[in-house]
């Protein structure tokens, strides 16, 4: 990390008069390679006819892993899909049941794959590349003695809590992690998506576990007879793979949710727990760190993926030029 604003020997600078500041000049060099693709979506609204678009671009991380893992977790949301409906709910003699149970189902596991796709196609935070200018950090009307970071791989003026994900190859405004599963950073602009994907797939692993175990204890009451879409031996396959599922994803996004969760609320990302930065910002309360990522005022649009939370935090450290 390179910084402006501050001398160093063996080395050319520039002297802002006006300011009363010392700039320095910066050898030319070429940000690395994006490992993102920005995708213009307003073409195919307006084949649609269109024209109030939810959205304009799409950010899409072109890392090989984190798409076959993206695409597995949607395969295995669908392969719950599949069990719990044609398995276990429609051949049940009781419509009440049947639709009460399909209904929650149904419902949470659309909000679960609404928030992935969110959180993966977000911009979480991303800094513009090559805006390490003179005239740009000029433009910032630094005070004398102030200290503006450069990253050196991005070419770009680097925010405080920001830092640089090696697989988007971006610096990233308030990043956390970069996690496979959504094939994205996790940031300032949709850490909020990202915690309601853990909730979400956190609460239909456990519905299915017990509408599982419940399947299983029904049909060895009834020895079988009429309780399951497929035959005995196939339904215990079924249930014993969507079991496994469940304790598996049901434990490891209760883990990531209230991890997540406490890093809110002490105003503390990942990355800097594990570097145990010191804190040069100004820590928020629990109440409004919380609401610095869902929104304010608190509503029922905190548990929807398809709002854009309204900030309340300061904009002092998301400057960009």
């Amino acid at each position: 990390m390179e910084s402006f604003g501050e001398t160093r020997p063996n080395t050319d600078n520039y002297n802002d008069a006006e300011n009363g500041q010392l700039i320095q000049k910066q050898k030319k060099s070429t940000p690395v390679p994006d490992g993102i693709k920005i995708i213009d979506c307003r073409p195919i609204f307006r084949r649609f006819g269109i024209r109030n678009l939810p959205f304009h671009y799409v950010w899409f991380v072109t890392d090989v892993c984190g798409i076959v893992c993206a695409v597995l977790t949607w395969l295995l949301i669908l392969y719950s899909q599949y069990v719990v409906m044609f398995i276990m709910l429609l051949p049940n003699p009781s419509m009440t049941y049947t639709t009460f149970h399909a209904t929650i189902f149904f419902f949470f596991s659309f909000l679960a794959a609404s928030s992935h796709l969110r959180t993966m196609f977000s911009d979480p935070g991303a800094i513009p590349k090559g805006n390490a200018t003179r005239e740009n950090i000029l433009r910032l009307g630094l005070k004398e003695g102030q200290v503006v970071y450069k990253c050196p791989k991005c070419i770009s003026i680097k925010p405080e809590r920001a830092h640089h994900c090696s697989v988007c190859q971006r610096c990233i405004r308030k990043m956390d992690h970069h996690c496979p599963w959504v094939n994205n950073c996790v940031g300032e602009n949709n850490q909020k998506y990202f915690v309601l994907f853990t909730f979400y797939i956190c609460f239909i692993s456990i519905y299915s576990l017990y509408l599982s175990i419940n399947h299983f204890v029904t049909c060895l009451g009834r020895e079988w007879k009429g309780c399951s879409g497929a035959s005995p031996p196939a339904t215990t396959v079924f249930l014993i793979f969507l079991i496994f599922e469940g304790l598996l994803f049901g434990i490891f996004t209760a883990i990531m949710c209230a991890t997540q969760l406490s890093s809110i609320c002490t105003d503390e990302t990942a990355i800097e727990q594990l570097k145990k930065e010191q804190a040069t910002w100004e820590r928020k309360s629990k109440w409004l760190s919380i609401k610095a990522v869902f929104g304010h005022p608190f509503s029922w649009r905190w548990f929807s993926p398809f709002d854009q939370p309204k900030f309340v935090y300061p904009h002092s450290y998301m400057y960009s030029v």
